[in-house]
């Protein structure tokens, strides 16, 4: 929250990626933050509960059957107020607007840096890039964009979500595979 001192701010970062987490971590730490790192969302409701950090730092697919969305909820009651940042390698529209109404105060599209993550925990836009509404997003990432609207509406159901854009099942498959394109 605005006005929390740097060396007060304890930021539970969640993520199963050890290697992205021990960097993070490690890169927040040379700033000054105290960080604790958590694998799983039973370990971090865990730390949460028993640490009580003033940011979360979040990752959307925990490579588990729960998303980091559904976490969002119990951080906000275990934890006295935390900023939630959820970051994720496939941001989408849909995605971002569910993370927002679920109490995260932002949301990252990795690869992201720890500055850019810095900037999100003090809320400080000019660290981080954002689209501006005079900026265009590319004809590829309104397709993105769509495709992730779409997904989402039929629960992650790549059959059901192919059908509905016209498109082959294999067709949609291979498009998901690819990377989120740049704005």
């Amino acid at each position: 929250m605005p006005g929390r001192e740097i060396d007060t701010m304890k930021v539970l970062l969640i993520d199963d990626d050890a290697t992205f987490s021990a960097t993070l971590a490690r890169a927040l730490g040379r700033r000054g933050l105290d960080v604790q790192v958590a694998a799983a969302p039973v370990e971090a409701l865990a730390t949460a509960r028993a640490w009580q950090p003033t940011h979360v730092v979040l990752d959307l697919n925990l490579g588990c059957e729960t998303s980091g969305l559904d976490l969002i909820e119990p951080l906000l009651r275990i934890a006295a107020d935390p900023r939630i940042i959820v970051l994720t390698g496939y941001a989408s529209i849909a995605t971002t607007v569910t993370a927002i109404q679920r109490g995260a105060a932002d949301y990252l599209a990795k690869p992201v840096d720890a500055q850019a993550v810095l900037g999100a925990l003090h809320d400080n836009a000019s660290e981080r890039h954002t689209l501006t509404p005079t900026e265009r997003m590319s004809l590829k990432r309104l397709e993105w964009e769509h495709i992730q609207r779409v997904l989402a509406e039929h629960d992650g159901n790549i059959s059901e979500a192919a059908r509905s854009l016209g498109l082959h099942r294999r067709t949609l498959q291979r498009k998901l595979d690819k990377r989120p394109v740049k704005f």
